[in-house]
């Protein structure tokens, strides 16, 4: 395995992808960043594909993107790399579920806010230190961070660049959980079970609506979708019928 990369693999219907740098804390190299909008195009293109797991090797999230090229960096904007990689993560199709142990910091934190649940064991770290740097957050990032967390709580990281512990993030909702060391894995395996095995249609509308990408055509089509498909025929007969529904529905090609 190359020093800095991202991995993937598939089980049965979840996709992990793997951040890579023991080196550098698993910090994203530009490399890295380009490459992830890459595999999130080839993972949403297969249809066995129902839910995406971003995690961090050696008991590390991420600690950040790699500030090497700073001349790069600033140059950006808000047209970075990051930014894109960012973007591609969040407008992915499927749910995404950051699986977080140790720090997760700057980039790894813009990466994990991407995404549409977030796992934390015990000992894990968050932060976002622009203030630290001299750097102004970009604006996708911000507002994805303040709606998150709300406007006092996103102030408060900003300002400080602080780390914050599990807990204080479970309380102000930048995680939805916190579990103890050595459970994360396997609660992570737990929900994306779950996930996969409920109607797709459900789960892919709910995910565009929630996040404003269903306008009114888009809400007719889902909704015209779930009258031609037979998913909620299926899922009132099974309990009606006292077992597992059997939902077959899938995502149409991207276009």
């Amino acid at each position: 395995m190359p020093d800095a990369e991202l991995t993937v693999t598939v089980t049965g219907p979840v996709a992990t992808v793997v951040i890579h740098n023991p080196a550098r804390r698993n910090a994203m190299t530009p490399a890295m960043w380009r490459r992830l909008p890459v595999l999130l195009d080839g993972l949403e293109a297969d249809p066995a594909v129902r839910a995406l797991v971003l995690t961090g090797s050696g008991g590390t999230f991420c600690a950040g993107a790699d500030l090497g090229d700073l001349d790069e960096l600033l140059a950006a904007g808000d047209g970075s790399i990051a930014v894109a990689a960012e973007e591609r993560l969040a407008a992915f199709r499927r749910p995404t579920v950051a699986a977080v142990e140790g720090a997760c910091v700057g980039g790894g934190c813009q990466l994990a806010v991407a995404c549409d649940l977030r796992l934390a064991a015990s000992d894990a770290r968050f932060g976002v230190p622009p203030a630290r740097l001299g750097l102004v957050y970009p604006v996708p990032t911000t507002r994805r961070l303040a709606g998150l967390v709300g406007p006092s709580a996103a102030k408060h990281l900003l300002f400080t660049g602080d780390l914050v512990d599990a807990d204080r993030a479970l309380r102000i909702g930048l995680v939805d959980e916190v579990l103890p060391a050595g459970a994360l894995a396997d609660r992570v395996a737990a929900l994306t079970a779950t996930i996969a095995e409920r109607s797709q249609l459900t789960v892919t509308a709910a995910k565009e609506i929630v996040d404003g990408r269903a306008d009114a055509d888009r809400i007719a089509w889902w909704h015209a979708q779930v009258r031609d498909s037979g998913e909620a025929r299926e899922g009132i007969a099974a309990v009606n019928e006292r077992r597992p529904p059997r939902f077959g529905w899938t995502p149409p090609a991207p276009h």
